[in-house]
């Protein structure tokens, strides 16, 4: 979430966020995206740039970075009713979205936030004129809350997830579904991490576009020299292991597109290396220093101030890397990083 928002914040820089056609988002870039789409209408564009982008997304995103989650939610998922994943939607609408609903989403760009039935094994894409699944239909200008399509998003497994969405089969279009469009499909929904199939959120956006713009903040599977022999740990690490060499496949296929010329674009990603893109004058990183930041636990707890502001200063770096080298290649160098007392480490 945070490493997402420092690249926001330079593409707002750079005064490409009204030139987006489609923001499609997976996991936690699905509650950056959502607080970027649900206070769209006020960010006060002059000339392309947001002039209100910190007040109104920087300062809401560092809110809830600023607060721990998870742990109390599967607590009260144990002891108290309602699941996990509703203690989590209540904690995004008191502190981001409060009641508002898909359809509070803007026209354009078109928000897509991106989550997984675990019961087709498909992907449930969540949009303001419509949710769908193509094994399951299409439900036309859901009134889903904005909490709820992140907090599905989101669901990361197995502490997060499942999130359940309570439909009528009459809800969807008629016709729309391959082969699941029956109760109890259509009725009940189950839906964990939009990551969990599609950890880059391509799939809604790679065959109707030319241009795609790639900000991966999956961080990179870190070597276990002395991996835990317990079934449950073990079963996590080798599911870690084929997770990885999925998204690895993802990302090839994204970065050959480009080689080939059949996209443009660029891709950067939490684990990258400044060095990799030959820009003369990028921002200087030290891999020291962006290793460490790309390791920092994927959890929804309290992040220490000054680690959000690395956080969000890597995720601005190396966009600003990646789009001065392929995108905007006239582009100036920034003068400074947004929080230039934090800088990338020590």
């Amino acid at each position: 979430m945070l490493f997402h928002l420092g690249a926001l914040w330079r593409l707002n820089e750079l005064a490409c966020l009204p030139k987006l056609a489609r923001i499609s988002s997976v996991s936690g870039g699905s509650i950056a995206a959502g607080v970027l789409g649900h206070r769209w209408s006020r960010l006060m564009f002059v000339d392309g740039v947001a002039t209100a982008f910190q007040e109104e997304v920087v300062a809401a995103t560092r809110t809830l970075a600023s607060r721990t989650i998870d742990v109390g939610d599967v607590l009260k998922g144990v002891f108290l009713r309602g699941s996990v994943n509703d203690a989590l939607v209540s904690v995004y609408k008191d502190v981001l979205f409060g009641d508002a609903t898909l359809q509070d989403l803007p026209d354009s760009p078109r928000f897509v936030i991106n989550a997984t039935n675990v019961q087709s094994g498909v992907l449930w894409r969540f949009s303001k004129p419509y949710m769908w699944d193509w094994r399951v239909g299409k439900v036309e200008r859901p009134t889903i809350e904005l909490a709820a399509a992140v907090g599905a998003s989101s669901a990361f497994p197995p502490v997060l997830s499942p999130a359940r969405v309570h439909l009528h089969d009459s809800d969807f279009v008629s016709g729309t579904g391959d082969d699941l469009q029956r109760p109890p499909f259509t009725e009940e929904v189950f839906l964990t991490d939009g990551g969990v199939y599609d950890n880059l959120g391509l799939e809604t956006a790679w065959k109707k576009y030319e241009t795609i713009l790639v900000s991966d903040g999956g961080a990179p599977l870190v070597p276990d020299p002395e991996p835990h022999i317990d079934w449950l740990r073990h079963a996590l690490r080798v599911i870690d292991v084929m997770q990885n060499q999925v998204c690895s496949l993802r990302k090839r296929q994204v970065i050959g597109s480009y080689q080939s010329g059949d996209r443009k674009g660029t891709y950067w990603g939490i684990g990258s290396q400044v060095a990799d893109y030959h820009l003369a004058d990028a921002w200087p990183c030290l891999p020291a220093h962006t290793e460490i930041l790309a390791a920092y636990p994927t959890r929804l707890s309290a992040v220490p101030g000054v680690v959000q502001e690395r956080l969000v200063n890597w995720g601005y770096a190396i966009c600003d890397t990646a789009m001065r080298r392929h995108v905007v290649t006239d582009a100036a160098r920034p003068v400074s990083l947004p929080y230039s007392d934090a800088g990338l480490g020590e």
